[in-house]
């Protein structure tokens, strides 16, 4: 889908926060608005997670990775462990 550009104002805290945010998780706060917006669409449209969670194996892999970290038992990589070359 094209993109076009949208300007918005925010408060300088939001903004300081969404930067960081978007750098900590390796995307862009343009990537952060989008899907915030895009969920709110999809609420808004009645469309849900419905069908990927209905889905067992997803449901349950979901829920393990979900408990693992929760109770610590999680190990945790590198970006360079992850995608190394």
């Amino acid at each position: 889908m094209p993109k076009t550009r949208l300007n918005i104002s925010l408060d300088q805290d939001l903004a300081n926060f969404i930067k960081i945010f978007a750098q900590e998780n390796r995307t862009t706060a343009s990537e952060v608005i989008t899907q915030f917006i895009l969920g709110l669409k999809r609420k808004s449209q009645g469309d849900s997670m419905d069908l990927i969670l209905s889905n067992p194996d997803f449901y349950q892999a979901l829920t393990d990775v979900q408990s693992r970290l929760r109770d610590g038992s999680a190990t945790w990589h590198t970006f360079d462990e992850v995608f190394e070359e």
